[in-house]
């Protein structure tokens, strides 16, 4: 796999301790909260475990599936045969291209515009429909765009 299995990991936290920061009071939290009508009572009364554990899993998702086709060229190679490691040209490919734009900022430039180019459509798009704010709109993509940039950065650079 072209692609480091604990850098998906660690990566899948990240949209915990970016929301941890995005979404505090001092930061977009409160933009966030007024803008969607949420309370502090409302708030605590959310199934924790479950949100946490949602946001976990579809992290996961996204990090595994998503981010890594983004980032890393290599997966193109890895899908021209099959995922067959053992593929005599993946591995004469992998030995001489193995390296190539694997930084943790090549990483970050295409997990910024993935985020730019499918999170802030998707999240525009929806948002206008349920008519919520360009705030609304520019918190949420914000938190994603920049979420990916760091999921892209570790996938990319981990080796």
């Amino acid at each position: 796999m072209p692609f480091n299995f604990y850098a998906v990991l660690v990566s899948t936290l990240v949209t915990l301790v970016v929301g941890f920061v995005w979404y505090s009071p001092k930061v977009f939290g409160t933009i966030w909260m007024n803008e969607t009508g949420m309370t502090e009572e409302k708030a605590k009364q959310s199934n924790m475990l479950k949100v946490f554990g949602l946001t976990i899993f579809y992290s996961f998702v996204l990090a595994f599936f998503i981010i890594p086709n983004l980032v890393v060229h290599q997966m193109g190679a890895f899908g021209l045969v099959g995922g067959d490691v053992n593929d005599q040209a993946y591995i004469e490919f992998m030995k001489v291209h193995g390296d190539s734009f694997r930084t943790f900022k090549h990483g970050a430039l295409h997990g910024f515009f993935g985020g730019l180019c499918f999170a802030l459509p998707i999240t525009a798009i929806n948002s206008l429909f349920e008519q919520k704010s360009w705030k609304y709109i520019l918190v949420t993509a914000g938190y994603w765009i920049v979420s990916m940039t760091i999921m892209g950065a570790i996938i990319c650079g981990w080796k």
